[in-house]
């Protein structure tokens, strides 16, 4: 499960060891870490990483399959993470130390900014292969993020991009060694810890405003 740790001013969130994938107690614990790093006061940032050979693989199919009777319930949680990371009023980074797949990949697409490991893991948005389609709310935010083209390669085509190549195509802004990518991601955070406040989250608040609206008013139906 994630926890929460704080480096200075820097909360650095490991979301965990498995697959992390989303099973709504895996979220539930992901706000409660939110809440914490909201509540602080001061400069602050915040970096989320894991361990092992994930950073995440996105939604838990297997509850959601198991509990169809919870279905929208679901997607409107996994939406309200999406959002709320988005417009935190704080900087936030994602440390991709491994795969970051579909629902995985949006979280990160939430971050501010991005460091991918250069040498192994794959960041994909694979809905094409495996008959998902996205949610409004998941193509407004992948396109708020992406550049027209590198949000149609990657949500058409379900490209698997290695880490030089996500940089390359603007997925990530740092393509790093292994052993770099979560220092590499703490010193980004920290070099913008004095920037977290109220018109830091107005200023985000407003620029993604069509992706907020829909991620949280839409209706967003799950294939």
């Amino acid at each position: 499960m994630p926890v929460l740790d704080r480096q200075d001013d820097v909360f650095v969130l490991d979301l965990g060891d498995g697959e992390n994938r989303f099973h709504p107690d895996w979220l539930a614990s992901v706000n409660a870490a939110l809440d914490e790093v909201e509540k602080a006061e001061g400069p602050r940032a915040l970096v989320t990483a894991a361990t092992g050979k994930f950073y995440s693989n996105g939604l838990d199919l297997d509850w959601l399959f198991a509990h169809a009777d919870q279905h929208q319930e679901y997607v409107v949680g996994v939406h309200a993470l999406f959002a709320r990371t988005l417009s935190l009023p704080l900087v936030t980074v994602a440390a991709l130390q491994g795969h970051t797949f579909a629902a995985g990949a949006m979280f990160s697409l939430a971050h501010d900014f991005r460091v991918m490991r250069a040498d192994r893991g794959y960041w994909c948005l694979p809905e094409a292969d495996i008959n998902i389609p996205f949610t409004p709310g998941m193509s407004a935010l992948i396109q708020s993020r992406l550049t027209p083209r590198t949000a149609h390669e990657a949500m058409v085509t379900a490209r698997r991009f290695g880490g030089d190549d996500a940089l390359a195509a603007g997925l990530v802004d740092h393509s790093v060694a292994e052993d770099a990518v979560r220092r590499t991601a703490v010193e980004l955070a920290g070099a913008q810890a004095g920037k977290a406040g109220p018109t830091l989250g107005t200023i985000k608040a407003r620029m993604y405003a069509p992706a907020l609206d829909t991620l949280r008013n839409g209706d967003n139906p799950l294939g």
